[in-house]
């Protein structure tokens, strides 16, 4: 008796989400040790005893994600293709991320290196599209990227952020039927889910940009290969808000002013006199635990993660319906803008 083929590859993306999982919590402690024991260290500064703690650990989230996509290649051979591709542009960003972790690349170098990861990308899209589309995949790529890579700092905040955006990413797929491309967000789940374990307060780890960075990566592969780039957006509006924070007031005040937020005597987190805006500071309006403002971050997460899966709920009617569906066909001129010859 055969299985359903949904039901297999929803199957086979457990596997992979399992497998990720079992390697990233495996060799983390292994990578924890090596990376204090070459120096590849920081401290903790929103604690009273500022502890050392080992960085640029995303390189478990990476070696996890690796095994899983690999397993997912060779349980699911029929999209192989798309598989590779999705792991080529999270490698590529891994590595740059690994740069930036130890020679700290500059924003338009980061942004640029970001963009050109994103190229592969271009050979998984659909077919016909204009060039206008197909320079906005690796805009997309770079930019989502970086902005995960902005909502940071505190313990636990980014790959607990990033657990929430794949759980969210891989209903939506299946609700949708993009069984396929749940894949790629399952084996990013398992093994962010792993990493957390470790990164959660008090903090053995830190993900550093190698781990930041392939989180938005990841996103941005989901959802250009599936086709959920509306989702995405949703479920990245907690990044899109600290973003737009930091802009307004970088843009508004010299970088000197700006100051970490701090730590008082009761090991509580605090704003500083001076410092930019940003999503992690408005709910720091009074001091609180760092543990504390990291859930209510995850919260403000899960809110739009859960509006993320209710607009995957409500697709097909809209696409269903004649008058509203006009809306995705004007959306989808955009692809066809400028075809390539």
């Amino acid at each position: 008796m055969f299985l359903d083929p949904n039901i297999k590859i929803i199957l086979i993306s457990t596997i992979s989400g399992v497998l990720s999982f079992l390697i990233t919590i495996l060799s983390m402690p292994r990578i924890i040790s090596r990376l204090e024991n070459a120096n590849i260290i920081g401290k903790d500064i929103h604690k009273i005893s500022k502890p050392i703690v080992a960085e640029m650990g995303g390189i478990g989230i990476l070696f996890g994600f690796i095994i899983g996509i690999f397993s997912g290649i060779y349980l699911h051979p029929v999209i192989s293709f798309q598989l590779c591709i999705a792991l080529l542009v999270i490698l590529l960003v891994g590595l740059i991320g690994m740069v930036d972790d130890l020679i700290q690349l500059s924003s338009k170098e980061k942004f640029f290196l970001l963009f050109l990861a994103g190229l592969p990308l271009i050979w998984i899209a659909p077919p016909g599209v204009g060039i206008l589309y197909l320079i906005a995949i690796p805009i997309a790529v770079s930019i989502l990227s970086n902005l995960t890579n902005m909502l940071a700092g505190l313990n636990g905040i980014e790959s607990g952020l990033g657990v929430i955006a794949m759980v969210s990413l891989t209903i939506s797929c299946i609700i949708l039927g993009k069984y396929d491309v749940a894949i790629i967000s399952m084996a990013m789940l398992g093994a962010l889910i792993a990493f957390l374990y470790f990164n959660k307060h008090p903090a053995q780890v830190f993900p550093g940009d190698t781990g930041t960075l392939i989180i938005g990566a990841t996103i941005a592969t989901v959802a250009f290969i599936g086709r959920l780039k509306l989702i995405a957006f949703i479920i990245l509006l907690p990044n899109i808000i600290d973003a737009a924070m930091k802009f307004y007031s970088a843009g508004v005040m010299n970088r000197q002013q700006h100051k970490p937020t701090q730590v008082n005597d009761e090991g509580n987190l605090v704003i500083p006199d001076q410092g930019f805006k940003s999503l992690i500071r408005f709910v720091l309006r009074k001091p609180i635990s760092e543990k504390n403002a990291v859930r209510l971050i995850w919260s403000i997460g899960i809110i739009f993660g859960l509006l993320g899966v209710i607009t995957a709920i409500i697709i097909p009617s809209i696409t269903g319906n004649e008058s509203l569906s006009h809306f995705f066909q004007f959306k989808e001129m955009f692809y066809y803008f400028f075809p390539v010859p």
